[in-house]
């Protein structure tokens, strides 16, 4: 069965595992600013201004795994099992080969803080959260291409299980690193890196143990034998992901430079914009777990040479987030301040946090077509069109507009956050249209798809 109520059902059968494992990823962000703010507004700032850093690093080396489970889909797709486990162990050296350089980039990180004239005691704390997260940079990388050759085989419900795992080691590891425990001094905002670290290798360390006593991999043998790294599909497999690696760094990094830009104005400002950029990213996942499901189905029907059910599937995932943008935004609009009191109970910041979330409801919309939109291209291998869409959209327009609101009085008094958030709202609309373009236009001229490994 290839029709649109078929494809519905099986995009939500294969989102639904991936939305509760990105959900519960984004609540260990959730729980991270939440039990910081309890401390002071400067600690939650910490984690802000930590995460703006380790995050578009990190995300770099995911969004280059991001591109080999459509690899994986394909040659399920084909029933070319076999070479599935040599790509696991080719992905996992480009992994440790980008985790070591986040390490070095985060350990050489104060330069780039002493450029931002903090608050000493925000610096401090900011340096100590940094210091802590980067030793679980190994551990989620390597989990990411583990997660990735699950997600691969149409296999989502491990990505859920680890989730819950991943959030039931947060929440302890925090107070204890937080607010001290057990001998443990209290550290404030920067427990929170520690706790994460933590949590980082026991999630890796239960996806090892779930591949190898699970039936469904008991086929696959992921890890029967050792594979030597192998040059040419290494290579191979870093041409198609950097596109990816570059757009999601460009998406990522735009959302951290503003959080830089806004550093100087005020814990009370920064503290606002992380509260609606940490309640947008949970909204997020919504979109995005369709877009992965997207990119996987896709791939799997490339492999089996049907891609007029591929396009078929793209069509079907775009409305199925569109429905769900709209739904969401409206709850947005009308609960924002009482989600921004679920964060912090100042009233500046709640007033403040409220009034960008009422701009973040509106771009939730072109954020699910643009999200989806290139998950399908993933599925199609076309990832270098990302890295173009993004760079224009992301920082030619979304940065600049946003700046030159914020910032300058070009439009008039300068806008601060707000200006910042209006920018988003232009430059994910561009991505959304470009995207779409992209996509009919590969769906209508075809291309060749070649099988990695």
């Amino acid at each position: 069965m290839n029709n649109t109520g078929f494809q519905i059902k099986r995009l939500i059968i294969l989102a639904l595992p991936v939305l509760i494992a990105q959900v519960t990823q984004t609540m260990m962000g959730f729980i991270d600013t939440v039990m910081a703010g309890r401390v002071s507004a400067v600690d939650m700032a910490a984690v802000a201004v930590g995460t703006s850093l380790w995050l578009p690093a990190i995300l770099f080396v995911q969004g280059l795994l991001m591109s080999f489970t459509p690899v994986f889909s394909q040659h399920h797709g084909a029933n070319n099992q076999q070479v599935i486990p040599s790509l696991i162990f080719q992905a996992s050296y480009i992994a440790i080969i980008g985790a070591i350089g986040v390490m070095i980039f985060l350990a050489s990180s104060t330069y780039l803080l002493d450029l931002m004239d903090l608050e000493p005691q925000l610096q401090s704390l900011t340096v100590g959260y940094i210091d802590a997260i980067l030793w679980g940079a190994p551990a989620f990388v390597l989990y990411q291409v583990l997660r990735g050759c699950s997600e691969g085989i149409s296999y989502t419900m491990p990505t859920m299980v680890i989730g819950f795992i991943g959030l039931a080691v947060n929440i302890p590891a925090n107070y204890v690193f937080i607010y001290g425990g057990f001998g443990i001094p209290a550290m404030g905002g920067a427990g929170c890196g520690v706790a994460t670290a933590i949590v980082f290798w026991a999630m890796l360390l239960a996806m090892i143990i779930y591949m190898l006593v699970d039936k469904t991999f008991k086929e696959l043998k992921p890890f029967s034998q050792f594979y030597r790294p192998h040059l040419s599909s290494m290579w191979s497999m870093i041409k198609l992901g950097m596109p990816i690696a570059l757009s999601i760094f460009f998406e990522v990094s735009l959302f951290a430079i503003i959080a830089l830009f806004l550093a100087p104005l005020g814990a009370t400002v920064v503290a606002s914009h992380q509260i609606a950029l940490n309640f947008s990213s949970i909204v997020f996942m919504l979109p995005l777990s369709i877009g992965i499901a997207v990119s996987i189905r896709i791939g799997y029907y490339l492999g089996r040479d049907q891609p007029e059910v591929a396009a078929l599937v793209s069509k079907v995932g775009l409305g199925l987030s569109l429905v769900l943008a709209v739904c969401t935004a409206l709850l947005t609009v009308t609960f924002r301040h009482e989600i921004a009191l679920l964060y912090n109970d100042n009233p500046e910041v709640v007033t403040l946090a409220g009034s960008l979330m009422m701009l973040a409801a509106f771009y939730q919309i072109s954020d699910s077509i643009q999200v989806v939109a290139a998950g399908a291209l993933r599925g199609y291998k076309d990832t270098r069109s990302a890295f173009y869409i993004t760079l224009f959209s992301y920082w030619g327009i979304g940065m600049t507009a946003g700046y030159l609101l914020g910032y300058t009085q070009l439009f008039g008094a300068p806008l601060g956050a707000k200006g910042f958030w209006i920018g988003l709202i232009a430059g994910l609309t561009v991505a959304a249209i470009l995207f779409a373009i992209r996509l009919k236009y590969i769906q209508k001229h075809g291309t060749k798809f070649q099988l990695v490994g």
